[in-house]
């Protein structure tokens, strides 16, 4: 069966129609940008840490060097995006929208799970450095050092002027959309966070206390309350944005209970892109009813490096997720996905093997959707299908 670009109404994959109609889409997995990242750039937190084997931050900074080489300390603030920030500059999407996985805060009081990443406030400008419209941050780490820690992060991604989504002051907040506003229409953004991908019930947010947008099981209900939120708010020309932090860290399985929840989102609750993540490195996409989904969107920016373990999943790769939609209509014109991979806390430009690999594996894992990715001349991935 000959394979189509996803839109084939011209060379390039894009509709034949006015430019206006298109709003293209900058979406990345995880950042982490706690824990040893935090260490390397100009304001470090206190690097002591309560893990199991590891006390200090500065421990994953010599891991990494053990690895790679030498990091420069202190790191500006555009260091960790890397080669990241050029193809942003080059691609110029309208939106761009990132999963922030790190607390913002000097709180010293953390949360006892084991594993608590915090970037100092200072450091903030790191999330400005690429031009960041809007962090979701309904996740397994925003609470990491507990509802005071919550409350710093959202007070200075307001200082410097960066929307939050997904957890706030109270109940009504957390669970409230942001919106970003557009030349024409809007791109609105939820968030939720699944027991899934490890958050206790207790940080959901309740009418009186601090938390996140806790989403307890993905069931027919919950589909009912996010189409009515999608009503209240959707007006012609908006896109819609789904972010769903769910699923475990590792391993490439899609549950069928997920599928289902995104299908229904699409076709009940008029959601034009499911915004996937949790697991540590990229999972299955797919398009339903004209709709892109992605499970999971993988890790974009951490301090991984010289962790062993599990390393047949590549977790050095990451996607820069670039997804153009039609906002009449909110269905996907093209997907481009660049990869990088993440070397000195920072991200570079795969060689052509690794990028051969990624779309190896992401065929394998798309198959099921009728989907398959293909390499461009430009080392560059983009999605077709029949």
């Amino acid at each position: 069966m000959v394979k189509q670009p996803l839109s084939s109404s011209s060379p390039t994959g894009r509709l034949q129609s006015d430019v206006s109609n298109l709003v293209t889409l900058f979406l990345a997995g995880d950042v982490m940008t706690g824990r040893g990242v935090d260490h390397v750039l100009p304001h470090p937190c206190d690097p002591q840490l309560y893990e199991s084997y590891v006390k200090s931050a500065a421990d994953y900074v010599a891991l990494a060097e053990r690895t790679n080489g030498p990091i420069p300390r202190p790191v500006d603030f555009a260091y960790v995006w890397g080669d990241a920030l050029a193809e942003l500059d080059r691609r110029r999407p309208q939106v761009r929208l990132i999963n922030l996985e790190t607390a913002i805060t000097t709180n010293s009081e953390p949360e006892p799970k084991g594993i608590n990443y915090r970037m100092n406030p200072k450091n903030a400008p790191v999330i400005n450095a690429a031009k960041v419209d809007c962090c979701t941050i309904a996740n397994n780490h925003i609470l990491d050092w507990g509802r005071l820690g919550l409350l710093e992060t959202l007070e200075t991604l307001t200082s410097v002027g960066v929307t939050s989504v997904g957890a706030g002051r109270n109940l009504q907040e957390a669970a409230a959309p942001t919106i970003v506003p557009l030349p024409r229409g809007r791109v609105i953004v939820l968030a939720f966070a699944s027991p899934t991908s490890g958050v206790p019930p207790m940080w959901a947010a309740t009418q009186s206390s601090a938390g996140l947008n806790f989403l307890p099981d993905l069931t027919p209900q919950a589909v009912e309350a996010i189409a009515a939120q999608v009503q209240a708010n959707k007006t012609p020309g908006d896109i819609v944005v789904v972010s769903l932090h769910w699923g475990g860290n590792w391993g490439y399985e899609v549950p069928r209970k997920q599928i289902d929840f995104a299908h229904q989102l699409v076709d009940q609750a008029d959601v034009d892109i499911i915004f996937g993540h949790s697991s540590h490195h990229p999972k299955a996409m797919e398009v339903h009813n004209g709709r892109l989904i992605l499970y999971g969107c993988g890790d974009f920016i951490n301090d991984y490096e010289g962790i062993g373990g599990y390393e047949e999943f590549r977790g050095d790769l990451v996607l820069m997720y670039f997804a153009t939609v039609r906002k009449a209509d909110g269905a996907l014109d093209q997907l481009t996905m660049v990869p990088l991979q993440i070397r000195n806390f920072q991200l570079n430009h795969t060689e052509r093997s690794d990028t051969e690999w990624l779309r190896a594996v992401m065929n394998r894992e798309a198959a099921e959707f009728g989907a398959r990715v293909h390499l461009a001349a430009d080392n560059t991935l983009a999605l077709e299908r029949n």
